[in-house]
């Protein structure tokens, strides 16, 4: 196998590295938008007084800008969330076309 494959080999390897890393970043950003969400929809359900966490301790905040806080939260993932997956999508089409040409060395 000449050098040239080989380069090519480990580029895709690190492409894979960092294909795996971004699906690892996603899931994480896809919990914490799910969590967001339903906080959101308890505090939609509550009529009393809203609570959250600050470290270690639980205190009162305002349901409005609790609210209004957790939408911008919720925005600013679904954001990160689009810009991952076309990321994502192009990783993919580069560690693909990568991996077709190391293909077509190694077999002709």
């Amino acid at each position: 196998m000449d050098q040239e494959t080989q380069q090519k080999i480990q580029e895709l390897q690190g492409m894979e590295q960092n294909l795996h890393n971004l699906v690892m970043q996603k899931q994480a950003f896809q919990i914490e938008l799910t969590e967001t969400e339903n906080a959101l929809g308890e505090i939609s359900k509550s009529n009393d007084d809203v609570f959250k966490l600050v470290g270690n301790i639980m205190i009162k905040a305002d349901k409005k800008k609790t609210e209004d806080d957790l939408t911008k939260k919720k925005d600013l993932l679904s954001l990160r969330l689009k810009s991952i997956d076309s990321e994502e999508k192009g990783l993919t089409d580069n560690a693909e076309a990568l991996k077709k040409e190391v293909m077509a060395k190694i077999q002709g």
